[in-house]
């Protein structure tokens, strides 16, 4: 059985705080195999749950509601298209090696013609996106802490929910996970 990954939202910040002993007790109590975790960010590994990820990701967020309180927005990712985003930067190298940071947010579904152009009038001299399928990729060139974008403002400016990571994680996560 391929292995899938959840990235959850509000795990561990704004007062939520899950170990992730519990969140793996709750994964598993939905009938998933071979759960973990990985770094206490909402970051979860398993096998499971049937091929309908959003039948998958509705199950796993009404449970977690029911069960911590609040809502979890979830965002499903199979092996392969994890392998395809930690493969697939789309910024050149140079950007990169330029850049401070380089991140990114988890979608339900691509943006629409509508929510790139709004995506894109959040660039500035400092953050550059690139929204190619059902991630955004945030290249910041300063320290994040010198940057005006967060996760609040991409969620009000383009009206969709979204949870972001750091590219070092998604590749040491990869690394662990996926097959070379």
């Amino acid at each position: 059985m391929a292995k899938r990954f959840a990235f959850l939202r509000a795990i561990n910040v704004g007062g939520h705080t899950v170990t992730m002993a519990r969140l793996r007790e709750l994964f598993e109590g939905l009938g998933l195999w071979n759960v973990e975790t990985f770094i206490a960010s909402g970051n979860v590994v398993f096998e499971g749950g049937g091929a309908d990820e959003a039948a998958l990701r509705r199950k796993v967020e009404a449970h977690l509601q029911a069960a911590l309180g609040y809502e979890v927005v979830t965002f499903l990712r199979t092996e392969r298209e994890l392998a395809a985003l930690v493969k697939g930067c789309p910024f050149g190298e140079a950007e990169v090696a330029a850049g401070r940071a380089l991140n990114v947010a988890f979608l339900q579904a691509p943006l629409s013609a509508e929510g790139q152009a709004r995506l894109q009038a959040l660039g500035t001299a400092v953050d550059a996106f690139r929204a190619p399928g059902r991630e955004v990729w945030w290249l910041c060139r300063a320290r994040q802490s010198e940057s005006t974008f967060s996760n609040q403002v991409f969620e009000k400016a383009l009206g969709v929910r979204a949870t972001f990571r750091g590219i070092g994680t998604l590749r040491k996560l990869a690394a662990k996970h996926l097959a070379p």
